[in-house]
């Protein structure tokens, strides 16, 4: 007798350790399976009451713990028994606040709903249900955090919580994390693959993370056309979501930047700051743009916004220097706008515009006295501009700000050099007096 007694015993203390260190690895279902059988081997357990009573408190099973509580009140005896007490003191009040909760959550007085089920979830930690109303609480007062962290213990409480998993996924695709959105879609799937609301918004957020991927991808590669085509597509794909829209724009006015299209580049990065003031990336990418379509003032307040957000951003130091010489270049002498072409014009248009400019402003052309001392001036310019900008290592210094014909830029003078050779031209100074004509090859 004394055997099937420690036998009973022991069978209980196993039941009871198990359940234990079941509890601690957050699996209810089997922890609670144990304290049940550790009630039934030995219904004078106090300890097994306890601690079944607490599971079912920590679930929110309040009602299912009364029983249990009940009889731990009957014969407090050891310090669990005692604290029984006042966990079945707070039992009724679980209860109330239960049904208080759940009243303002249908009168959409969320933030009281969300109060009460805060003193609810401190009790019953593991209350899977009071936790997912919470989130829809927050969800509607637009804490995307605090949701994301309600559901994310909803799904690891119950093992099947698809409809967890759905929400998350779609709270983070709503926030623009598309990489996030697939991967809790995909938890979903795997618990379920028929998961009708999971799968077609798989499906959705899939074609949407493949466009943005590839899009980043040929901007690596310095594709930049390609990538605009891309993200207006990714655009087209999820036009009622603003984070993507967004996003797409951010990188459609880098790409345009990068791309030397700086006149369609402005507009496109002024509307992203529009929203977002403080972008440095958009900030630098359009004063860049500003650059390129020559208004140098703007780039240079654009680098000096920049900077502040990017202070040792090596991109912006340098393109506020380079603004800085660019503007004063442009007061004085700017090759590009004297033969009428773009910064970005390859030499077959740089060498088009110099003919026509040299044809126009050819100084046989002009009969008048100081129209032909014009002409002759225009006529340097021209040619001149022609020499720097079909010259690679000339045009890049002119690029950067400095003037390779200016002898305030260039030591040594390679103004004089240009004249030196332009006056022993043919032998004679084709702007001297005399009875010679003027005969100049094009090429």
């Amino acid at each position: 007798m004394v055997g099937v007694i420690c036998g009973k015993d022991n069978s209980v203390e196993n039941h009871l350790e198990m359940g234990k260190k079941l509890l601690a690895a957050g699996q209810l279902a089997d922890a609670l399976s144990h304290f049940h059988a550790a009630v039934d081997g030995d219904p004078k357990s106090y300890v097994a009451y306890y601690r079944r009573a607490t599971v079912y408190l920590a679930m929110g099973k309040s009602k299912s713990a009364l029983p249990d509580l009940t009889k731990l009140k009957s014969s407090p005896s050891s310090r669990e028994e005692q604290e029984a007490q006042s966990q079945l003191k707070k039992s009724d009040e679980i209860q109330r606040l239960v049904t208080q909760a759940r009243s303002d959550f249908g009168h959409e007085d969320y933030s009281s709903a969300a109060s009460h089920l805060d003193t609810i979830i401190d009790t019953c930690v593991w209350d899977v249900d009071s936790r997912e109303l919470r989130a829809e609480c927050f969800i509607q007062m637009r804490e995307m955090g605090k949701a994301i962290s309600d559901l994310k213990a909803a799904s690891k409480l119950r093992n099947d919580n698809t409809q967890a998993f759905y929400k998350l996924s779609t709270i983070y695709y709503n926030l623009g994390d598309h990489e996030m959105s697939l991967s809790e879609v995909r938890e979903c799937l795997k618990l379920d693959p028929d998961h009708k609301q999971c799968f077609s918004h798989y499906k959705q957020v899939k074609k949407l993370n493949k466009q943005i991927m590839s899009a980043e991808e040929l901007i690596q590669q310095q594709r930049y056309g390609d990538a605009v085509s891309k993200y207006e597509a990714v655009m087209k794909t999820e036009p009622d979501v603003p984070q993507y829209t967004f996003l797409a724009k951010e990188r459609i006015c880098h790409c345009l930047s990068k791309d030397q299209q700086g006149a369609k580049a402005i507009p496109v990065c002024s509307e992203v700051l529009q929203s977002d003031p403080q972008n440095g990336n958009v900030l630098k990418d359009r004063a860049e743009a500003y650059l390129q379509d020559e208004q140098y003032e703007e780039a240079i307040k654009g680098f000096e916004s920049a900077k502040e957000f990017s202070e040792n951003d090596r991109e912006v130091i340098e393109g506020l220097e380079r603004a800085q010489r660019l503007l004063k270049q442009s007061q004085k002498r700017d090759y590009y706008k004297i033969l009428g072409v773009k910064r970005t014009a390859q030499k077959k248009e740089i060498i088009k515009a110099y003919r026509k400019l040299a044809q126009q402003w050819h100084p046989d052309n002009f009969q008048d006295p100081e129209d032909k001392k014009k002409a002759e001036k225009k006529f340097i310019d021209i040619a001149q501009a022609k020499e720097v900008l079909t010259d690679p290592e000339m045009r890049s210094k002119f690029d950067q700000g400095e003037d390779p014909l200016d002898p305030e830029s260039q030591q040594g003078g390679g103004h004089h050099h240009f004249h030196g050779a332009w006056e022993s031209f043919q032998g004679f100074n084709p702007f001297g007096s005399g009875p010679f004509s003027f005969k100049f090859n094009f090429n």
